[in-house]
């Protein structure tokens, strides 16, 4: 069974969170993961323009970070895979669906697949849409239309 926990910082609490987590879950179940637990935050632009001039040495808002820690443990009798973090802000999310023209839910299914395929090992040099990361997110959110968060 994979697991999602979600919070958020700085901003208002959204109330589709718990539709968020069960998102996350689904996709890694489309994955084909099994026992994962990941979690994910959602905040304004200035905590993860901190986080981002801290890790990454860019001094800038950004739309999602991923936090890979890859380790296994084991609860009771059951191996459980501890992803990472993923972190969203919600103001470029808005920025992104209007620069895109999506709906805000589109691009907020986006930002979850996009973290949860860099907790997966998967990255991509830029962004153009030919590299297999971001073809296999296309096609995740493709084959997720349906499923609403927001």
């Amino acid at each position: 069974m994979n697991r999602a926990a979600v919070s958020w910082r700085d901003i208002s609490e959204p109330e589709w969170l718990g539709r968020a987590a069960s998102f996350a879950e689904t996709v890694l179940d489309r994955r084909g993961a099994e026992g994962w637990e990941l979690s994910i935050l959602f905040c304004g632009d200035d905590f993860i323009r901190e986080l981002n001039r801290e890790y990454r040495g860019k001094d800038e808002a950004t739309d999602v970070l991923s936090f890979e820690l890859g380790e296994k443990v084991k609860e009771g009798e059951e191996s459980v895979f501890l992803a990472g973090d993923i972190v969203i802000s919600l103001p470029a999310l808005d920025r992104n669906a209007a620069d895109f023209s999506v709906e805000r839910d589109e691009e907020l299914k986006r930002l979850i697949v996009h973290g949860i395929l860099h907790l997966s090992g998967m990255d991509h040099p830029d962004n153009d849409p030919e590299q297999p990361m971001l073809k296999e997110q296309e096609s995740i959110l493709a084959s997720l239309a349906p499923e609403r968060i927001s």
